[in-house]
């Protein structure tokens, strides 16, 4: 198995802004933290605040898996059900 990399952005609902804001830090506390995370950043683009570009990588599609499943549960995952993803994911 290789490195999976998930490359993209997010659109964020305006109205939703400050608090995915503030989620975020505990998000990505939590995400560097999982057995497997090589690289994780999510930055607010500077012409366009409601986008966050993305850029994830993982040693394999089981490091991968396992965080895509604790998003699904966490705190982010329900505040971002508005959330717009635009992703492609290599590996």
């Amino acid at each position: 198995m290789g490195k999976v990399v998930l490359d993209g952005y997010i659109l964020v609902p305006a109205t939703e802004l400050d608090a995915i804001k503030r989620e975020l830090i505990e998000h990505t506390r939590l995400t560097r933290a999982e057995p497997g995370c090589l690289k994780f950043v999510v930055e607010q683009d500077v012409e366009e605040p409601t986008r966050f570009n993305v850029h994830e990588e993982f040693i394999d599609r089981d490091a991968f898996q396992h965080h895509q499943k604790r998003v699904k549960s966490s705190r982010w995952g329900s505040l971002t059900t508005n959330v717009s993803r635009h992703y492609t994911v290599f590996g």
